[in-house]
C-alpha cells in the first residue's frame, strides 16, 4: 500500500505522531479534536490553503449539536450563519417570485435553545437543528481542534504516499505549492479526504451501492453558484424562508440563504445535454433568472458543478492500520443533510477507540468495530437520502402549474399536497437523527428488549443497549447529557439504586476513565427501564442492568477483548 512520492528531503526532520490524519473537512477537524482532547497527538494534513470557501452542506442535525454541546461549543456554532431570528422554514414555489405550493415552518436558532427545553417524545433532545452553512461550522471546529496541544493542522500540505508497515504508517507530506517532503512516522492513518479519496484508492477499497440515479431534481449532474443578491428579498412575494425550491417545468433548483443577508447557495439541475462544465457567468445569471421568475443584479463568488444521485458506501472502512471517514467512505445525494453529519459521527466513534487502544487500554481488534457499526449505519443513512431524492427529484412538474387558470390552480393544489407531505418527510426526521443503531456490535451488550421501529419522521427513545441514551430534562433545568462523563458513564437510577463498587473498581484495574453518576428521579428509572446503564465515550448505551456482578467480564468485552476475556 505504497505509493510513487518524492523522496523527503535528506535535510528535513521526521514528523513522529500518533495519527496521521489527511483531510481537513468537517470529519478530519472533529477527529482531531476528539483525539487531542485525549491526549493522542495527531498531524492533519489538507491540500486546500484553509477550510472551505463554498457553503456545501447547510444542516447540522440536532444529533451533531448534541455532540458539539458535549464538547462544549454548541453555542458557537449555533451564534453563526443566519441570524439569530432568521426563519428557517423551506418553502417550495413555482420559482422564488412565484407561486408558493408548500412550506415546512421549523424554530429559528433563537427560537430553538428555548423550544427544546419544552419538547418530548420524539424531539426530546439537548439540542434541536441547526441552519448553518458548513464553511462557518469548520471554522469553530479549527478553532478548537487547534486548541490541543498535541494537534499539529498544516492546511496546504498533501499526502504523498504512505504505507502500511504492520507495527505502523510510514508516509511523505509535504507543501501542495511544492517545497521539501517530510517523512511521517504514525501509529494509524485516517483518511477523511472527501469522494475522491486518495487514501481509499491507495489501499485498493471499492464503492458499493448505486451512482448515477436520473431525477428530474437530485440527480445527475447539477449547477451549483455562490451568490451574492442584495435585492432577492424585494422580488420574494412569500414570507422569508432559509431555503427556497423551484418546482417547474423549465428549471428545478434550490436557493439556501447563507449568512441571512444577501449570500446564498443556487444549485439548479440540468437538462439533458446541457454542459455547465462550459458556462460562464453570463449563463450563470440566465439560469438563476429561470429559477427566480425575474432578474435582478447577482455577484458570481464562485461557481461548479456536481453530480448528485449518489448512494455509495464502500465495501471496507479499513485495511490494517489504515481507516477512511467521512465522504471517503460514504457518498450520499444531500437531500435530509445527512452526509456531513454521518461523516461526524465517523470521527466520533473511531476517536475514542483509536485513544483506547493508543493508551494501551484496549486491544486493535477494539478497531475492528468501528467498520461494524459505522458502516451499517451508512448503509441505512444513505437509504434514507436517496428515500428523499426519490421523493423531491421523481415529481414531475407540469407546465401548467405556473398556467393563471383553474387547471392551474388544479395543478396548484396537487403540487400543494404532494409537497407539502415530503417537506415533512424530508425535514421532520428525528427518526433518522435520533434512531440509528448499532445493532451487530460485539462491543455493545444486546439484552433481548423488542427495538422501536426505524422510521425517519418518529423517534421512540430506547435505552436498549446499541442506541443514543434517551434524553431528559432534570428538575434544575439542566440536560441529562451534561451529566454525562466526557469518557464512561456508569448511570445509577433511582431512589435505591445498586453498588457501582465493583464496576468502577472494575474500570479502575483496566485503566478506564469511568465515573459513577447517581440520580434519583424514579422518572428515569422508568425511561432507562434498569438501574445501571453504562454509556459509552460515544454517548451510546452500551449496556444496563439490575447489578454490577461481572463488572470485569462486562468491560472486556466493551472495550473488544471479547466475552470470554479476563
Amino acid at each position: 500500500m505504497t505509493a510513487t512520492t518524492p523522496a523527503p528531503d535528506a535535510k528535513t526532520p521526521d514528523i513522529q505522531t500518533d495519527v496521521l490524519i489527511v483531510g481537513g473537512g468537517p470529519c478530519g477537524l472533529m477527529l482531531a479534536i476528539e483525539l487531542g482532547r485525549r491526549g493522542i497527538a495527531c498531524l492533519l494534513v489538507d491540500g486546500k490553503p484553509g477550510t472551505a470557501f463554498n457553503p456545501q452542506a447547510n444542516a447540522t442535525q440536532a444529533r451533531t449539536m448534541e455532540h458539539f454541546r458535549r464538547l462544549g461549543f454548541a453555542h458557537e456554532v449555533r451564534a453563526m450563519g443566519l441570524p439569530p431570528d432568521h426563519p428557517t422554514d423551506i418553502a417550495y414555489l413555482t420559482r422564488f417570485a412565484g407561486h408558493e405550493l408548500a412550506r415546512i415552518s421549523l424554530p429559528t436558532a433563537a427560537e430553538a435553545v428555548q423550544k427544546v427545553k419544552t419538547m418530548s417524545g420524539s424531539w426530546s433532545a439537548a439540542e434541536l437543528p441547526h441552519r448553518v452553512s458548513q464553511k462557518y461550522v469548520e471554522q469553530v471546529l479549527l478553532r478548537h481542534a487547534r486548541a490541543c496541544a498535541g494537534n499539529d493542522l498544516r492546511y496546504g500540505w498533501t499526502l504523498q504516499g504512505f504505507e502500511d508497515l504492520g507495527e505502523g504508517i510510514k508516509a511523505t507530506v509535504g507543501p501542495t505549492a511544492g517545497g521539501p517532503s517530510h517523512t511521517v512516522h504514525a501509529q494509524f492513518l485516517v483518511g477523511a479526504d472527501g469522494a475522491r479519496s486518495f487514501v481509499r484508492r491507495e489501499v485498493g477499497i471499492e464503492w458499493g451501492g448505486e451512482s448515477g440515479t436520473q431525477r428530474e431534481f437530485m440527480g445527475g449532474k447539477m449547477f451549483a453558484v455562490y451568490l451574492r443578491a442584495p435585492q432577492f428579498q424585494s422580488v420574494l412575494h412569500h414570507a422569508k424562508a432559509w431555503m427556497y425550491v423551484a418546482v417547474n417545468a423549465q428549471r428545478r433548483a434550490l436557493l439556501a440563504s447563507v449568512d441571512g443577508v444577501s449570500e446564498f447557495a443556487f444549485h439548479a439541475a440540468l437538462k439533458p445535454g446541457e454542459d455547465a462544465d462550459t458556462w460562464t457567468e453570463s449563463d450563470a445569471r440566465q439560469v438563476f433568472a429561470q429559477a427566480l421568475g425575474a432578474e435582478i443584479p447577482i455577484e458570481i463568488l464562485s461557481m461548479g458543478t456536481w453530480l448528485a444521485g449518489h448512494a455509495l458506501v464502500a465495501q471496507k472502512f479499513q485495511r490494517g492500520r489504515v481507516f477512511i471517514a467521512g465522504d471517503a467512505a460514504h457518498l450520499f445525494t444531500p437531500t435530509g443533510g445527512l452526509g456531513y453529519n454521518t461523516a461526524v459521527e465517523d470521527a466520533i466513534n473511531l476517536a475514542w477507540k483509536l485513544a483506547s487502544v493508543i493508551k494501551g487500554q484496549a486491544p486493535l481488534t477494539l478497531l475492528e468495530t468501528y467498520e461494524t457499526e459505522r458502516q451499517a449505519l451508512a448503509l441505512r443513512n444513505t437509504g434514507y437520502a436517496r428515500h428523499f431524492a426519490d421523493s423531491i427529484g421523481l415529481f414531475v412538474a407540469t407546465p401548467e402549474l405556473e398556467a393563471d387558470s383553474a387547471q392551474g390552480e388544479i395543478e396548484r393544489n396537487t403540487a400543494s399536497e404532494y409537497l407539502n407531505r415530503h417537506a415533512r418527510l424530508e425535514f421532520n426526521i428525528p427518526g433518522v437523527t435520533f434512531g440509528g443503531r448499532y445493532r451487530d456490535s460485539s462491543i455493545i451488550l444486546h439484552d433481548g428488549a423488542p427495538l422501536p421501529p426505524d422510521e425517519p419522521n418518529t423517534y421512540v427513545p430506547s435505552a436498549s443497549p446499541g442506541g443514543r441514551p434517551p434524553h431528559a430534562w432534570l428538575e434544575d433545568g439542566r440536560s441529562l447529557f451534561d451529566l454525562f462523563h466526557a469518557e464512561w458513564t456508569l448511570l445509577a437510577l433511582g431512589p435505591q439504586p445498586p453498588s457501582t463498587a465493583k464496576m468502577t473498581a472494575a474500570a479502575q484495574a483496566m485503566g478506564i476513565d469511568l465515573r459513577a453518576v447517581l440520580l434519583p428521579q424514579a422518572s428515569l428509572l422508568e425511561l432507562y427501564e434498569a438501574p445501571l446503564v453504562l454509556i459509552r465515550p460515544d454517548q451510546i448505551v452500551a449496556w444496563r442492568g439490575h447489578t454490577d456482578t461481572g463488572a470485569a467480564s462486562i468491560l472486556s468485552q466493551l472495550m473488544g477483548y471479547g466475552p470470554a476475556a479476563k
